[in-house]
């Protein structure tokens, strides 16, 4: 899929512990390392907003398109 997810480098960069990212999203651990991974077809909006509070971003700085590497 073209769309590649930058999560990992966003926690990377400011030192957060996806433990603390999924505790205040509500999410699993689990559902958390499978988004990182971009092995998600989907994130609602509401999870994406609380994803981009506590990290202080926007959704572009998380999601990137990258033409002819997949789809």
């Amino acid at each position: 899929m073209p769309i590649k997810v930058r999560l990992g480098v966003m926690l990377a960069e400011r030192n957060i512990k996806s433990k603390d990212l999924a505790e205040h999203v509500g999410i699993t651990e689990a559902n958390l390392s499978l988004l990182k991974q971009g092995k998600v077809k989907g994130v609602r909006f509401e999870t994406l907003e609380k994803i981009c509070q506590y990290l202080d971003c926007q959704p572009g700085d998380l999601l990137r398109y990258e033409p002819g590497t997949g789809g």
